[in-house]
Protein backbone atom coordinates (compact mmCIF):
# COMPACT_ATOMS: atom_id res chain seq x y z
CA UNK A 1 0.00 0.00 0.00
CA UNK A 2 1.56 2.95 -0.89
CA UNK A 3 2.46 6.00 1.12
CA UNK A 4 2.37 9.40 -0.83
CA UNK A 5 3.39 12.99 0.27
CA UNK A 6 0.95 16.16 0.15
CA UNK A 7 1.36 19.59 0.38
CA UNK A 8 -2.30 21.63 1.01
CA UNK A 9 -1.94 24.97 -1.00
CA UNK A 10 -5.18 26.50 1.84
CA UNK A 11 -3.11 25.80 4.68
CA UNK A 12 0.81 25.57 3.41
CA UNK A 13 0.74 22.12 5.26
CA UNK A 14 2.74 19.09 4.00
CA UNK A 15 1.61 15.57 5.27
CA UNK A 16 1.79 12.13 3.88
CA UNK A 17 -1.12 9.65 3.57
CA UNK A 18 -1.62 5.96 2.70
CA UNK A 19 -3.63 5.55 -0.56
CA UNK A 20 -5.55 2.75 -1.17
CA UNK A 21 -7.38 3.51 -4.22
CA UNK A 22 -6.06 5.91 -7.13
CA UNK A 23 -9.73 7.68 -7.00
CA UNK A 24 -9.36 8.12 -3.15
CA UNK A 25 -10.29 12.11 -1.88
CA UNK A 26 -7.59 13.38 0.23
CA UNK A 27 -8.51 15.84 2.93
CA UNK A 28 -5.73 18.05 5.00
CA UNK A 29 -5.70 16.87 7.95
CA UNK A 30 -4.94 20.02 9.25
CA UNK A 31 -7.76 22.39 7.82
CA UNK A 32 -9.92 20.11 5.94
CA UNK A 33 -9.19 21.27 2.72
CA UNK A 34 -9.80 18.95 0.13
CA UNK A 35 -7.54 20.49 -2.49
CA UNK A 36 -4.17 18.41 -1.60
CA UNK A 37 -1.54 17.98 -4.23
CA UNK A 38 0.10 14.89 -4.16
CA UNK A 39 3.95 16.16 -3.97
CA UNK A 40 7.01 14.38 -5.91
CA UNK A 41 9.15 12.39 -3.24
CA UNK A 42 12.95 11.92 -3.26
CA UNK A 43 13.51 8.10 -4.10
CA UNK A 44 16.24 6.65 -2.79
CA UNK A 45 18.62 3.70 -4.28
CA UNK A 46 21.38 1.25 -2.66
CA UNK A 47 24.63 0.38 -4.71
CA UNK A 48 26.93 -2.67 -4.45
CA UNK A 49 30.32 -1.98 -5.04
CA UNK A 50 32.86 -4.92 -6.40
CA UNK A 51 34.04 -5.28 -2.77
CA UNK A 52 30.19 -5.69 -1.89
CA UNK A 53 29.61 -2.67 0.13
CA UNK A 54 26.87 -0.92 -0.12
CA UNK A 55 25.98 2.54 -0.53
CA UNK A 56 22.43 4.70 -0.07
CA UNK A 57 22.00 7.81 -2.34
CA UNK A 58 19.27 9.98 -2.38
CA UNK A 59 17.99 10.57 -5.85
CA UNK A 60 19.87 13.49 -7.59
CA UNK A 61 22.16 13.88 -4.48
CA UNK A 62 25.01 12.32 -3.38
CA UNK A 63 25.00 10.53 0.38
CA UNK A 64 22.97 13.69 2.31
CA UNK A 65 25.53 15.64 3.35
CA UNK A 66 26.04 17.44 0.37
CA UNK A 67 24.90 18.19 -2.87
CA UNK A 68 27.60 16.14 -4.58
CA UNK A 69 26.54 13.28 -7.14
CA UNK A 70 28.53 10.64 -5.69
CA UNK A 71 30.14 10.56 -1.72
CA UNK A 72 33.71 10.59 -3.87
CA UNK A 73 32.89 14.19 -4.57
CA UNK A 74 32.83 14.94 -1.24
CA UNK A 75 34.49 12.90 1.03
CA UNK A 76 31.57 11.79 3.25
CA UNK A 77 31.20 7.79 3.76
CA UNK A 78 27.91 6.51 3.20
Amino acid sequence: MPIYEFHCPDCGRDFEELVLSSREMISCPGCGGGRCQKLMSASTFHARGADGSTASHAAGGGCGSCRSSSCAGCGGSC
